[in-house]
């Protein structure tokens, strides 16, 4: 808070500025300068009661809705070729969209928000489809088993096919409503998801940090690959990831050229049992006297396909034929433990830590590296791209599957989310812990130390017949706050502040109904981010929605102004751009409603320098400008503001200098 010395001073200063302009700019301040909505601190935050967003009527494309401090510019259906698939993420290129679908890629031109269109759907299977873009060049995931090299539809049913892609499809987009299939880059694992990297030191080649999290694929189909543990094999595909070096100016020439060991001495983390719903499942299916196994350290009710396969197994082994006898079932069940660990491993396997990541999000500007990696969130140093380096690990009992990560815009805090449940099941209900399923929230100390705040999870309870858990978002560039938005399957989308890391804070969401009123379906926002004012969400199994931010007491139209002022050329899902402001009133506003949210400044000194900032945009006069940013920078002595006071000053000294 300003001490009245400092008040004093700054009106005196501020009224100087306002007396010392012409008369046709005095006059202009009868025209308010007040936005038309005040500034609230978001411990004022009044969120709709009862939640809008519990017991929404289920449908596919007639759905309920409900919608808070967001509005909706478009819904658009998938194509006819993508109906049914799988939609996955998204990357983005000047007014381009490109959605990631099991059946291909979707291509959309946003130029027009509230009316997309399609500009291609590329018919070309594989899970995941993930999708990034750089210049030129469109790099897609592919790690099932169907997937082929020459984009077929017709999958591969061979165990060992050289047809078979997994890895990384490289295609030229300079024509972006025809993309060209130029190369692909095959790995052991395939590729789950991937990062593009690209180096601020070298201008001649793009990076692909490849997670893949696939058994290892067979030796006879791309040679050299083993599912050894290291010490056995010093080759193994397990425990490492793969870095993919693009020459652009021969994308043609892709090659692996390291495979870090970025898990090393990692042990088997702590993990939490089941959820008391869950809990619920399988004491009722034992009693049913269902089959239920051990997988991972957790009890899962075995599919009847499955247990049939089993059972089949027994009745071979004792060299019978025929169905099987209640005699077989009690075998079954006393072998049980034996043969899936013999199907899915076990022992030594389960007493190590994770040997690969789920997602890894890349940070070139500050040097850094957040590794989502099933049992631990990694911090990674990646000033050298073909050698990343672990530098700090962090494993939680209250994670399961640590899925994906974000850092702040100034690189001292990281948020990873936990997809428990592996996104296809319930887990946002109202009897599951809150701690369970959502996001960690750390801070990154001097010595690169990761220190855990607080956890964040979505507020609204959601159904059995919704899958839902965190997963993908980015960062909003509001200038001076940590704003992200981010999707959480059936439980829709989220935007929450948590520029204070110890206390996040939702401010805005949407939601639908489940897909089905009957069963669990999938559906819901894989994934959401903020692109060039746009908010674009991958819906899984609706098509692709588009919303804007409105204005409200806890996000103001001056902040919306600040942040739609940062363009970006491209941004994919797993690169995260460092956010710079270009000077503009709208950010000095924007400093003004914020100093105004945290009571820094008294209503008097608010509106004085509202009227500065004011007269000088309407007048186009903005040399006194610099006497409000000496004030600005005189108040931000002592202040527990003084860096939103100093960051106010240089943005009016950016706009004096014109």
């Amino acid at each position: 808070m300003m001490n009245r010395k400092h008040l004093a001073l700054a009106l005196v200063a501020i009224m100087a500025v306002v007396s010392a302009c012409s008369p046709s700019m005095v006059e202009q301040t009868s025209a308010p300068a007040t936005p038309a909505i005040t500034p609230a601190p978001l411990s004022q935050i009044n969120p709709p009661s009862p939640d809008p967003r519990v017991g929404l009527a289920p449908g596919l494309f007639d759905a309920g809705e409900a919608i808070w401090n967001l509005n909706m510019l478009a819904q658009m259906p998938p194509p006819e070729s993508m109906v049914g698939a799988t939609h996955s993420d998204l990357a983005f290129k000047d007014n381009y969209v490109f959605q990631g679908t099991y059946n291909g890629i979707v291509i959309w031109d946003v130029t027009d928000p509230s009316n997309p269109s399609l500009v291609r759907d590329f018919v070309c299977p594989a899970s995941q489809s993930d999708v990034s873009v750089y210049e030129n060049l469109m790099f897609v995931s592919g790690e099932g088993l169907g997937g082929r090299l020459d984009c077929g539809t017709e999958g591969v049913q061979e165990r060992v096919s050289r047809d078979r892609l997994r890895g990384i499809r490289i295609f030229d987009i300079t024509d972006v409503a025809n993309p060209e299939y130029i190369a692909n880059v095959q790995t052991c694992r395939g590729s789950h998801t991937h990062s593009v990297l690209k180096d601020p030191d070298d201008d001649e080649n793009v990076y692909i940090y490849v997670s893949g999290s696939a058994p290892v694929r067979p030796d006879e189909e791309l040679p050299g690959c083993s599912n050894a543990f290291p010490e056995d094999d010093p080759n193994s595909a397990l425990f490492r990831i793969e870095v993919i070096q693009v020459p652009l100016a021969s994308p043609e020439n892709a090659a692996i050229v390291s495979s870090p060991r970025i898990f090393n001495d990692l042990e088997a983390p702590a993990t939490h049992g089941l959820a008391p719903a869950d809990l619920a499942v399988i004491e009722e299916a034992r009693a049913a006297g269902r089959f239920v196994a051990d997988l991972g350290g957790t009890p899962r009710v075995l599919p009847d396909r499955f247990v049939t396969g089993l059972l089949s197994q027994v009745v071979s082994d004792r060299g019978g034929e025929g169905e099987p006898t209640a005699a077989d079932s009690a075998t079954l069940r006393e072998k049980l433990p034996e043969m899936v660990a013999a199907m899915f491993g076990g022992g030594d396997r389960e007493e190590r830590g994770p040997d690969q990541c789920h997602d890894i999000t890349l940070y070139p500007e500050a040097g850094l590296a957040g590794g989502a990696c099933e049992g631990y969130g990694l911090l990674l140093d990646i000033t050298d791209p073909v050698n990343p380096v672990r530098i700090d690990a962090v494993a939680d009992s209250n994670f399961s599957y640590w899925h994906s990560a974000t850092f702040s815009n100034d690189g001292s805090m990281v948020m990873f989310t936990d997809e428990w449940g592996g996104g296809g099941a319930p887990k946002c209900r109202d009897t599951d812990p809150y701690e369970w399923g959502a996001n960690a929230i750390f801070t990154i100390g001097d010595d690169s130390k990761m220190d855990f705040k607080s956890y964040y999870k979505l507020s609204a309870p959601q159904t059995e017949l919704e899958n839902c858990v965190a997963h993908n978002g980015s960062l909003i560039p509001v200038p001076g706050r940590t704003i992200m938005v981010q999707s959480w399957y059936q439980g829709g989308i989220s935007i929450f502040d948590w520029t204070d890391p110890s206390n996040p804070i939702e401010i805005a969401y949407h939601d639908r109904g489940p897909v089905s009123p009957e069963r669990m379906q999938m559906g819901g926002s894989w994934s959401e981010y903020w692109y060039n004012g746009l908010i674009v969400n991958s819906e899984i199994a609706r098509g692709l929605d588009i919303f804007e931010l409105t204005p409200n007491p806890f996000l103001t139209q001056n902040e919306i102004d600040a942040a739609n002022t940062v363009r970006l050329s491209y941004l994919n899902a797993q690169g995260q751009p460092m956010f710079k402001w270009p000077t503009s009133f709208a950010l000095a506003k924007a400093y003004v409603d914020q100093l105004e949210r945290g009571g820094a400044l008294d209503a008097a000194t608010v509106q004085s320098f509202r009227d500065g900032i004011a007269n000088a945009e309407r007048s186009g006069r903005t040399s006194g400008l610099n006497a409000l940013a000496g004030q600005a920078e005189s108040a931000a002595s002592g202040s527990a503001h003084g860096d939103k006071m100093n960051a106010l000053a240089e943005a009016l000294r950016g706009l004096a200098r014109g």
